[in-house]
């Protein structure tokens, strides 16, 4: 079988893992799979199958994959490639996933080890809130969309707070017409419960009664970054453009350009499988990119 050149030097096909129990591996061909440097990271975090003894069907690393090319290419779930398990499948693994909060496991097991791998101390001591508001599509209730008047959109909020890094730590989207401190309130307490944070920076829309509100039942101190007297344009604000790339990151995947979610708690999930991906990335980044070629049409390598 001949082996081709897949832009990161010749690659062998990938050997089935522990948990693939001898199945054919499927050919890795999309930009969003995982390598296996990747997947080394991920597959230990997965919770064990609950099969009563069975193999599984399906190799979990395709019904990561499948995800992660929801959450990066926007598709519908049905619209998901052939070579992929049935949508219906990685669905059903993807809710189950959820409720049993293996992201929120995954991203702080991640983000402890790139802080470390940053030479930073594996929990952060100050975090940055933000919040984004985003279109909504026809699939989203009305019980749970809203519209920003001062952004002009009608749609969902997303409230997020990074570390220093920009590493996600939590999560909360509700509808776009709560405002920012009354969306910052139920964030800050989700931070408070998960992280030892205890000093958060904002900007100038979570002024106000919140900042005592955090320091009487947080005890966190909420520091407001201003921007400079006088200026004009834009501009970097120290602190603040942390939170920002981290937005723009995610919204780099298409699935978040919009939000497409039913549910609230979906679209969050959906958020932190970007951000997972993302780490994922980032702790794997210079070595060498070993996914299974793809075939070409005529069924050669």
């Amino acid at each position: 079988m001949r082996r081709v050149d897949n832009g990161a030097g010749i690659s062998p096909p990938r050997p089935p893992s522990g948990r693939d129990h001898g199945r054919v591996p499927r050919e890795h061909r999309y930009p969003s799979d995982l390598t296996d440097a990747q997947w080394a990271l991920i597959e230990p975090l997965l919770p064990a199958p609950n099969t009563g003894g069975r193999p599984e069907k399906h190799s979990r690393r395709d019904i990561v994959d499948a995800i992660l090319y929801v959450v990066r290419t926007g598709c519908a779930w049905r619209q998901l490639p052939f070579d992929f398990p049935p949508w219906q499948t990685v669905y059903w693994y993807f809710v189950r996933w959820e409720k049993a909060k293996v992201t929120e496991e995954i991203l702080a097991i991640l983000r402890r080890r790139v802080r470390t791998a940053q030479g930073r101390a594996e929990e952060p001591s100050a975090g940055i809130i933000d919040s984004q508001s985003v279109k909504g599509a026809d699939t989203v209730g009305c019980e749970s969309r809203g519209y920003d008047a001062g952004k002009k959109i009608n749609g969902r909020k997303r409230f997020i707070v990074t570390d220093a890094l920009g590493l996600l730590l939590v999560v909360c989207v509700m509808a776009a017409s709560v405002q920012d401190r009354d969306g910052a309130k139920t964030t800050l307490l989700s931070a408070y419960l998960v992280t030892p944070i205890r000093f958060v920076f904002a900007d100038a829309g979570f002024a106000g009664a919140l900042v005592e509100w955090s320091q009487r039942i947080l005890r966190t101190t909420l520091h407001i970054v201003r921007k400079a007297p006088g200026q004009v344009g834009f501009a970097v604000i120290a602190r603040r453009w942390v939170v920002e790339r981290s937005l723009a990151w995610l919204t780099s995947h298409r699935r978040l350009a919009r939000d497409y979610e039913r549910h609230p708690a979906t679209s969050e999930a959906m958020i932190r499988w970007a951000a997972i991906s993302g780490m994922v990335r980032r702790l794997t980044r210079g070595r060498a990119a070993t996914r299974q070629p793809a075939r070409t049409l005529n069924g050669s390598n």
